[in-house]
C-alpha cells in the first residue's frame, strides 16, 4: 500500500498531445524539444506537478504513435533518446513529474516482433501473437468487433490464419498469456524507469487478458454505452469476452511489484485507461489490497449530463465505491473526447474546471483547456485519425489540434515560414491564446492559474475529506472539503439563473475564488450565485 500523501496524490497532471504542442523544426508537427522548451511554462505559469505525455515511439503512425514499432525508442518525428533525456532533466529540476504512455495491448504490425511471428506458423514468435485458425467456413474465429470498426480478425493467407486486432489491422493483439510476451513487455516498462520517468499511463488497460475459448460476445439488446462514447457497429456487442479477463489481475499485480522496485527514492506509479462503467469492476483495478493500478482513470463525468443532480450522483457514487484506502481521480478532457468548451459551453466552461481541480482526488488536464481551446471543425480533406477516416463523425482530430501560443502566424505553435500543420487552427487563434491571456486578469489562463494557486496552498483541496451539503439549492452542487485545519465551500451553479446559497453550516466565510473573477472580500452567511457560477469559499 502507498504512502497516504504519495506526491500522485496531491499532484494535478497535466496531459501533452506531442504531435500538437509545440513544433520547432519547421515541419508543423510538435517534438520533444517543443515539450522541453515549455517546462517553464508548465511549472511557473501554470503550476502543474506532473506531466504525462502521449506516445512518441517509433512508430509508422497509422493511430499516431498508439502503434508502436519500437518500444524502446524515439520515432525521428518527434526526436531522439538524448532529447527525452532532457526533458526528464529539466522537469526534474522544474519539480515536475513525467508519465509516459505504455501501450502494452498491442505493437504495431511493423514491430520485428510481429514480422517474425507472421512469417510462419513455426516461428518462435508465432504465439506472441493471437493467432486462430478459421471456422469449418473459412469464417473468422467469432464474431468479435474492432473498436475502429468491423470485425477483430484479419486473414493472413500465407499462414492460414488469423490474427487478432482489437484496434486497427496495424494493430495486431500482443499475447499476454505467452510469459515471454510478459518477460519482455516488463522489460520495456524497466527501461523507461531506468531512463527516470515517474510513472506510466497504461493504454487500454483493460483489455490485455481475453477468453482463452475465444467465445462470442453476446448481442447487446440495449443498444448501452460500454465504453466513454458511442462507436456505432462496436457498440451492438456486450463485450464479455474480448477484453476484461479476470487474468488482467495478476498482469497488473507483476507490474505493481516492478514499479515498487523502483520506488526506494521517490514512489512510481500507474494510471489506467479503463473505460468500464461498473463500478464495483472497475474499482477491481485498484486490487484487493491496492496493489494493482494506483490510479484506474475514471472516465464517468465525460458522459454525464451536466445537472447537478447527475454530477453529484457519480461523485457520490464513487466516494461509496472505492475500496477502503484507494485514491479517487477525475478527468474532464483528452485526446479522445471533446474539449470541455465544446462540450459543456463556454458559461460553464469555468464552473467545469473549478470542480475538476477541487473534487478529492488526482485531477489531470488536457492541453490547451487552460485556454479555453475548442473542437475546431476538421474539412474531409484534412482528416487525419483513422477512426474518423473509417466511421465518419467519430474522428478525434477535432480535441487534438495545435496549442494556441500566440496571435504570430500559426499560433506561435511553428515557425511562420512552415508551409502547414498536420491539422488546422481554431480561426480564432488571435484572440485565443496564451500570450494574449497572459496579462488579462479576466481570462480563462489567469482562471486556472489562480484556481491551481488556490489548490495548492490549501491542503484541504488536495488531500482534505469531501462532503456533500444535502440540501443545496436546485440546480447547484455544494460540498466541503475540509482537514483539521480549514473548511473550505464549494459551491457551483450549474444553471442559467441565481441561486441563493446559506452559510449555515459554518460562519462568514471569506472569498477565494470566484468563476466570474469579481469576489475577493468576506460575505455573510448567505449569498446569491449568479447564472453558471462557481464560488471557493474558506469558512
Amino acid at each position: 500500500m502507498t504512502n497516504e500523501l504519495s506526491w500522485w496524490k496531491t499532484a494535478v497532471f497535466y496531459q501533452i498531445y506531442p504531435r500538437s504542442f509545440l513544433d520547432t523544426t519547421g515541419n508543423g508537427i510538435g517534438d520533444l524539444e517543443g515539450i522541453r522548451k515549455k517546462i517553464t511554462y508548465l511549472e511557473q505559469i501554470l503550476g502543474i506537478d506532473a506531466i504525462w505525455i502521449s506516445p512518441f515511439y517509433s512508430s509508422p503512425m497509422k493511430d499516431f504513435g498508439y502503434d508502436i514499432s519500437d518500444y524502446t525508442d524515439i520515432d525521428p518525428l518527434f526526436g531522439s533518446l538524448e532529447e527525452f533525456d532532457q526533458i526528464i532533466i529539466a522537469a526534474h529540476q522544474a519539480g515536475i513529474k513525467i508519465i509516459v504512455d505504455l501501450v502494452p495491448n498491442h505493437s504495431s504490425d511493423q514491430h520485428k516482433w510481429f514480422l517474425e511471428s507472421r512469417s510462419s506458423r513455426e516461428n518462435p514468435k508465432r504465439d506472441w501473437y493471437i493467432w486462430s485458425d478459421p471456422k469449418p467456413d473459412g469464417s473468422p474465429p467469432n464474431n468479435w468487433l474492432s473498436v475502429f470498426g468491423g470485425l477483430a480478425w484479419e486473414w493472413d493467407e500465407p499462414t492460414g490464419q488469423y490474427y487478432l486486432h482489437s484496434f486497427l489491422k496495424e494493430q495486431p493483439d500482443l499475447n499476454w498469456r505467452n510469459p515471454k510476451v510478459q518477460e519482455i513487455m516488463f522489460d520495456v516498462v524497466r527501461f523507461w524507469l531506468e531512463r527516470g520517468v515517474d510513472g506510466f499511463r497504461i493504454d487500454v488497460a483493460h483489455y490485455l487478458m481475453k477468453d482463452p475459448e475465444l467465445r462470442d460476445n453476446p448481442l447487446n439488446p440495449d443498444g448501452g454505452k460500454f465504453i466513454h462514447k458511442s462507436l456505432g457497429e462496436y457498440d451492438t456487442q456486450k463485450h464479455l469476452y474480448d477484453k476484461g479477463h479476470p487474468d488482467n489481475h495478476q498482469v497488473y499485480r507483476d507490474f505493481r511489484l516492478i514499479l515498487d522496485e523502483y520506488s526506494a527514492d521517490q514512489p512510481r506509479m500507474s494510471m489506467g485507461e479503463i473505460h468500464i462503467f461498473d463500478l464495483p469492476e472497475w474499482t477491481s483495478y485498484y486490487g484487493k489490497d491496492l496493489d494493482e493500478i494506483n490510479l484506474p482513470i475514471n472516465f464517468s463525468l465525460l458522459g454525464v449530463d451536466w445537472e447537478a443532480d447527475k454530477i453529484r450522483d457519480q461523485v457520490e457514487s464513487l466516494e461509496k465505491n472505492l475500496p477502503n484506502g484507494a485514491w479517487p481521480n477525475y478527468v474532464l478532457g483528452n485526446h479522445d473526447d471533446q474539449r470541455i468548451i465544446t462540450r459543456y459551453g463556454e458559461d460553464q466552461a469555468r464552473t467545469a474546471a473549478m470542480l475538476l481541480l477541487t473534487l478529492r482526488g488526482t485531477p489531470i488536464l488536457y492541453y490547451g483547456d487552460e485556454i479555453g481551446m475548442s473542437d475546431v471543425e476538421i474539412p474531409l480533406e484534412k482528416l487525419q485519425d483513422p477512426a474518423g477516416l473509417r466511421q465518419p463523425g467519430q474522428g478525434r482530430d477535432p480535441n487534438r489540434t495545435p496549442m494556441q501560443w500566440s496571435a504570430a502566424p500559426w499560433a506561435g505553435f511553428s515557425a511562420p515560414e512552415t508551409k502547414d500543420l498536420w491539422l488546422p487552427l481554431m480561426d480564432n487563434y488571435r484572440e485565443i491564446n496564451v500570450e494574449n491571456q497572459l496579462d488579462d486578469p479576466l481570462s480563462m489562463l489567469s482562471f486556472y492559474r489562480e484556481l491551481l494557486s488556490i489548490r495548492k496552498t490549501h491542503q484541504a483541496l488536495q488531500s482534505g475529506d469531501y462532503q456533500t451539503i444535502p440540501d443545496s439549492p436546485p440546480g447547484c452542487y455544494l460540498y466541503l472539503r475540509e482537514n483539521r485545519q480549514e473548511r473550505i465551500l464549494v459551491a457551483l451553479n450549474l444553471k442559467d439563473d441565481e441561486s441563493m446559497i446559506k452559510l449555515s453550516y459554518g460562519r462568514n466565510g471569506k472569498f477565494l475564488l470566484s468563476t466570474y473573477g469579481d469576489q475577493k472580500d468576506s460575505i455573510p452567511k448567505s449569498y446569491n450565485l449568479r447564472p453558471h457560477e462557481g464560488v471557493i469559499i474558506l469558512l
